[in-house]
């Protein structure tokens, strides 16, 4: 590994270590102390980076650098500095020790998203090092907030300081060019678009009275029939662009006949992703899981209320269907409360942008083959898009076949392998020297 990469691996150490755990209340930590890490690395490469608050604590860094063509629009390349919380009882390793182990880095945020945060500092770095520039001018964003929706983040960086923004007509960010391996070959996933969000609270309402006493007005009851009404709601399936074309890919490289009208044909093929599946198949349809209950204090007390949370994720456009059907299963005891709504987006692929990632990626792995895909999650892009910015994610990444990268997002023993941080530096300033 060159020297760049091995810079970016020595800074995703350093991030790992600040514990920037994001609890999505005012019990987040550690956002300041990772902004503070990145402007004092910034200001020694020479710039002059912005250190904005949303509140006490809750800090995002901006940075604008001067490419070679200032007719181009600005690009903006942007990763965020918070994670999701880690059970260290539950993990091999210390989860915020940046340990290099078996030829992984490991701990959380190594793949989401601090592996990324560090190559573009290490790029920057080498630029400032070398008197190296970009194509054109970049809109350097580090957020903060980004696992919890981006209310303190992005969102509120669009809201007060739209003007740092101005001219951008594209952003690059997370989760996608990275390799998997679809029927034994290598193809690489842009991402090109991401799925919506639909955070609800499902909230009944009963009488409260003694647990042993008869209660036809069970807040719990009311929630769990609710529930299994949601449960049986018959999500329907919607082929977008991004999604026909990654399918269709896929079928040609694994040697398979595609039929969209076919589920078993359909099935097929993304069974040749292999693990991948588990981020590919939710695309095909809005997915909806139930992720938190909450009610009674007491086992002989019927409580008055019983809520639950529901991670629902449209497909792009679906949104207001969510609402009509969540609302219909729920039923007059149970009221549908929102908990955190953005958009589903979906970028151009018959672009300049992703003809200049596609040719990064094939300049590295000659034989690279690049498919878009939709991510089941979402990122900061859903931000920027407020202001009519397209979202990619690219993160490059050549991965060892039988490495299970989908698994390591929020997942136990999160972790990535040394070698991507060359190859992603490498990728990433290539193209970033040529768009």
């Amino acid at each position: 590994m060159d020297a760049m990469g091995q810079r970016a691996l020595s800074i995703a150490q350093d991030l790992i270590r600040i514990d920037t755990t994001n609890t999505g209340d005012s019990a987040s930590k550690g956002e300041r102390q990772a902004a503070e890490y990145v402007v004092g690395l910034l200001e020694d490469c020479g710039y002059q980076p912005i250190y904005i608050e949303s509140e006490p604590r809750r800090g995002s860094v901006l940075l604008r650098i001067e490419g070679h063509d200032a007719a181009k629009p600005p690009l903006i390349l942007h990763g965020h500095l918070d994670v999701v919380p880690a059970q260290a009882e539950r993990w091999t390793v210390d989860p915020f020790g940046g340990q290099i182990s078996d030829g992984y880095l490991w701990g959380r945020g190594a793949v989401d998203m601090k592996n990324m945060v560090a190559m573009i500092l290490a790029l920057i770095e080498h630029w400032a090092a070398s008197g190296q520039r970009p194509a054109r001018d970049l809109l350097v964003g580090f957020f903060a907030d980004e696992e919890a929706g981006g209310r303190k983040g992005a969102h509120w960086l669009i809201d007060h300081h739209p003007d740092f923004f101005i001219g951008a007509e594209e952003a690059v960010g997370e989760v996608g060019g990275f390799s998997t391996m679809v029927a034994g070959q290598r193809a690489y996933l842009l991402q090109t678009a991401e799925k919506g969000i639909a955070w609800l609270q499902l909230v009944a309402t009963g009488t409260a009275g003694h647990g042993s006493a008869r209660n036809p007005d069970n807040a719990v009851v009311h929630l769990v029939d609710a529930l299994t009404r949601v449960r049986d709601i018959a999500w329907p399936i919607r082929w977008t662009e991004t999604v026909r074309r990654l399918l269709s890919g896929a079928a040609e490289l694994a040697g398979l006949n595609l039929d969209l009208d076919d589920p078993d044909s359909v099935e097929a093929v993304l069974a040749a992703f292999g693990p991948a599946s588990r981020w590919v198949a939710p695309s095909i349809a809005t997915s909806c899981n139930l992720t938190g209950l909450e009610a009674g204090d007491k086992v002989n007390v019927v409580p008055d209320q019983a809520s639950a949370l529901l991670d629902i994720r449209p497909l792009p456009g679906q949104h207001n269907q969510v609402f009509d059907q969540v609302g219909q299963a729920a039923g007059r005891n149970v009221r549908v409360e929102t908990v955190n709504i953005d958009t589903g987006l979906e970028a151009p692929i018959d672009s300049p942008i992703v003809q200049a990632m596609t040719e990064a990626l094939a300049k590295a792995d000659p034989k690279a083959v690049v498919l878009p895909y939709m991510l089941p999650a979402g990122t900061d892009a859903k931000a920027l898009s407020r202001l009519g910015i397209a979202g990619y994610g690219f993160t490059p990444m050549q991965l060892p076949p039988s490495f299970d990268f989908t698994a390591m997002f929020h997942g136990i023993d999160e972790r990535v392998p040394v070698q991507t941080f060359g190859f992603g530096t490498g990728v990433l300033g290539d193209f970033l020297a040529t768009y």
